[in-house]
């Protein structure tokens, strides 16, 4: 698969100013010559790397003796290996955005000789080629999943070898441990001087407590990279769709004073102070008349459920009710921040009241949006615990670079308890060289076929 030349869209098929059709591979320039005719008259094989050139793509005509057929206007550009992002040769054609240049262009440089990439194989390549390790590549994801500023932030960190470089110090470390405790087992009857047993813990529990921040660290930055879910409830004609609206700064739920007008969840995202938000919207919780009734409030309650925060909306303008006292028994334990809506009508609900049982109670007015800052503050300063933290100093690590740091972070500690149990040294080696399997994991050092299909499965076509 490294010796084929692959092809792929690189940016979204359909209506826009620029598409861009990307080649990699020793053929990619070979291919180039045979379909771009560079208004200067000079062959792609002559260009200099790293340039730009106007022309246009053709296609050679069926019919025999015709003239190549022009298929777009197109700027090419020529970048030779090394300095790629795969560290082999790169041709890159950018045409007119729409669905048929971009298609056309692609089959002309299939028919050439070239191959469909595979989703994530201009990345999988850059790995393989030794241009950036695994945890920089899955950093390439999270770049382009990032749905906040601090999101994208600490995806560039770790694309630019934040994890890599802390990774490495603490393999060196492990390296250098490993090796004393080895001697200790090669030459033990020779009397050779390894360092003493309190130096070797001293250095296993630095690990260990470097192993503790990453994991601290990535769990403070979850919601940054993966966002929170906040849910709205409350029961019907409370405006909890009215709600949504405000924080969405658009019309997405339909509201009318018709109570019950939500019977399905609807679901958003927004950005706030660098947090991603999925807004929940869900049905008022009543006594279920029919079949419709009892659909919409279970997927109200599972949205409750798995939320990290609920958002209980009461209407300002009238006395609690027994629904409104059986939704607050029912969310008791759960993160929940009440509150008042409606306070653009006359009051009959204080905060006061409500604050008896909960802490945290906000009065607004999605009509007029009145104190709707207050409430994104109140949500924020939630995620927080009160704590604000610079999300762009963070280490953090996907699901699967946890697993290995939290066997790595098990394996050191058992190291550890076998040093102080002065057991022999084989156990403790054992569990080191296992430790640094883990790191290298992380890295790509050592990494089955099928992981690497599946992380490079994530990835779109053509990235």
């Amino acid at each position: 698969m490294k010796a084929d030349t692959i092809a792929a869209i690189a940016t979204t098929v359909g209506e826009s100013a620029i598409g861009i059709v990307r080649m990699s591979g020793s053929d990619a320039v070979r291919i180039a010559d045979m379909l771009f005719k560079a208004r200067s008259g000079r062959r792609v094989a002559r260009l200099r790397t790293h340039t730009v050139h106007y022309g246009w793509i053709t296609e050679k005509s069926p019919a025999a003796g015709r003239k190549p057929q022009v298929i777009d206007e197109v700027l090419l550009t020529v970048m030779r290996a090394p300095r790629t992002y795969t560290r082999e040769d790169i041709v890159e054609i950018s045409c007119h955005g729409g669905v048929r240049p971009l298609q056309k262009i692609l089959q002309a440089i299939v028919n050439a000789g070239a191959r469909l990439a595979e989703p994530g194989e201009f990345t999988r390549r850059a790995f393989l080629n030794g241009r950036i390790d695994l945890s920089k590549a899955e950093a390439v994801l999270d770049i382009i999943r990032a749905k906040t500023d601090t999101a994208l932030k600490l995806g560039l960190a770790q694309l630019s070898g934040r994890l890599s470089g802390i990774i490495a110090k603490m393999r060196q470390v492990l390296v250098g441990i490993l090796a004393h405790v080895e001697a200790e087992i090669d030459f033990s009857e020779e009397g050779l001087q390894t360092k003493k047993q309190h130096l070797l813990g001293r250095d296993i529990t630095a690990l260990i407590r470097q192993c503790r921040l990453i994991i601290e660290d990535s769990e403070k930055s979850d919601f940054f990279r993966e966002g929170i879910k906040v849910t709205i409830c409350g029961r019907p004609n409370a405006g909890k769709s009215s709600l949504l609206n405000a924080l969405l700064r658009k019309e997405r739920a339909i509201v009318t004073p018709i109570a019950g007008t939500t019977r399905d969840t609807i679901e958003e995202f927004i950005s706030l102070h660098g947090i991603g938000i999925r807004l929940v919207d869900t049905a008022g919780i009543i006594k279920p008349r029919n079949l419709i009734d009892h659909h919409a409030i279970r997927l109200a309650k599972d949205s409750i459920a798995l939320s990290d925060i609920v958002l209980l909306v009461f209407d300002g303008s009238q006395k609690l009710t027994g629904k409104d006292h059986e939704l607050i028994k029912e969310l008791r334990g759960k993160d929940v921040i009440a509150v008042i809506n409606k306070i653009d009508l006359p009051r009959r609900l204080s905060a006061k009241k409500l604050r008896h049982f909960f802490k945290h109670v906000v009065c607004i007015s999605s009509k007029t949006q009145k104190n709707l800052a207050l409430l994104e503050k109140a949500v924020v300063r939630f995620v927080y615990k009160g704590k604000i933290i610079a999300g762009e100093g963070l280490v953090t690590v996907n699901a699967r670079q946890m697993s290995e740091i939290k066997k790595a972070h098990a394996l050191l500690k058992n190291a550890l308890e076998n040093c102080k149990r002065a057991l022999p040294h084989e156990f403790v080696a054992l569990d080191l060289k296992g430790a640094l399997d883990c790191f290298d994991r992380i890295t790509g050092d050592k990494i089955d076929e099928a992981v690497l299909d599946r992380i490079f499965g994530e990835f779109c076509i053509g990235k």
